[in-house]
């Protein structure tokens, strides 16, 4: 196994595990691409040598180009440059961990490519899975999914006689840092707190979504464009301790569980390296000293950013891409502590709500959608 990979969003968490990774198994990096990390992104290039780099940020871009002069590497920026970056003619599969909506049109660009995609990137799919999956279909393209409740499902579905044998996916979910908390006790969750995760280290935004269970909601949109199955057969269970990564349970009602200490590494391998299975550095899972595991139904009238997204997937349309986009306009503003950790699940529900029903739409249209939410955000929150 030799493969070429571009890797986007370079410098997150999921993009330097993916290096990670790829040093350990011979893999060779033809293109990165990051929002604005020169520091770090210098160092990735210095030690990989890609052909491609591209940054997001036009300025950061200018100062990329200035630190990595020596180097016969090409630094691009904005939108275009991640495009062409995903689009790399030398590589095998392409790697989106970047975060947000902004991964959307990447995305497509490695599909109308044609190289296959390893996707952490699920603003993607929850905003545009119509568009995606059709494009994926229509370019021979496949799609192997990075997170780990995704990558378990993909696992235990290896060897099914068909979608018809599914009974339901069940997405596990370690409920957060907040997890058993009432409605008024949340009111009250400063920054911090809702930054300390129990379980996973991710950036800021993920962790915020954990925390209100916005993460699980759009992985429930996701997994029902990644697996083709409706709202109704995709449950989720919180598991607190993060060893059961997500289920299937077929039409006998035999349930088949992916099971594995908490490590990243484990999902973006298996994704860079199917169908095989080879060693890792992810330690083996002991479930003697965990003990016991725990398991506990998601309270969605609580974690109102989960029930949302149940609702804007059954709502389909462009009610999807307004609640995402609601979402990473208020997880700044909550951060910044402009707006109330509740009100972020408010103000989601609110601008899916208002989201008019729309069967048939273009990236355009999601793109509007995406901006109208977050104009609604703002404005609600007051800020100009």
């Amino acid at each position: 196994m030799k493969k070429c990979l571009s890797v986007l969003g370079s410098t997150g968490s999921i993009g330097t595990q993916t290096l990670d990774v790829a040093e350990r198994l011979g893999l060779t990096v033809c293109a990165l691409a990051a929002k604005k990390n020169v520091r770090l992104l210098e160092r990735q290039i210095r030690k990989f040598r890609p052909q491609v780099a591209a940054v997001f940020d036009p300025k950061a871009a200018r100062d990329l180009k200035a630190a990595v002069r020596d180097l016969p590497v090409r630094v691009l920026s904005g939108m275009e440059g991640l495009c062409e970056a995903a689009a790399c003619p030398e590589a095998d599969i392409i790697c989106n961990s970047v975060v947000g909506l902004v991964g959307l049109r990447p995305t497509l660009a490695a599909i109308r490519a044609k190289k296959d995609v390893a996707l952490a990137n699920k603003e993607t799919l929850v905003a545009g899975g119509a568009l995606v999956m059709r494009a994926a279909r229509e370019n021979g393209v496949r799609i192997f999914p990075v997170d780990s409740e995704h990558s378990a499902i993909f696992q235990c579905l290896q060897g099914s006689p068909g979608k018809e044998a599914v009974r339901k996916i069940i997405l596990t979910a370690s409920g957060g840092p907040f997890f058993g908390m009432d409605s008024k006790s949340l009111k009250s969750v400063t920054p911090e707190e809702a930054l300390c995760h129990p379980t996973w280290h991710m950036g800021k935004k993920v962790t915020v979504d954990s925390s209100t269970m916005m993460n699980k909601g759009l992985e429930v949109i996701e997994a029902s464009w990644l697996f083709g199955l409706p709202s109704s057969r995709i449950d989720v269970l919180i598991q607190r301790e993060s060893v059961i990564h997500s289920m299937v349970e077929y039409a006998d009602h035999s349930v088949i569980a992916q099971l594995g200490v908490p490590d990243m590494r484990l999902p973006i391998q298996y994704a860079l390296t199917w169908p095989e299975r080879l060693p890792s550095p992810v330690k083996p899972l002991d479930l003697a000293k965990y003990g016991s595991l725990t398991f506990a139904k998601p309270d969605e009238k609580t974690f109102r950013c989960y029930g949302a997204c149940r609702r804007a997937l059954e709502r389909g349309g462009l009610a999807p891409a307004a609640a995402n986009g609601a979402n990473e306009a208020a997880v700044p503003l909550f951060l910044e502590r402009r707006i109330s950790f509740s009100e972020i699940g408010e103000l989601v529900w609110q601008a899916m709500e208002r989201q008019p029903d729309q069967a048939d739409f273009s990236l355009e249209d999601i793109l509007n959608a995406d901006a109208d939410a977050r104009r609604y955000v703002l404005k609600s929150a007051g800020v100009k």
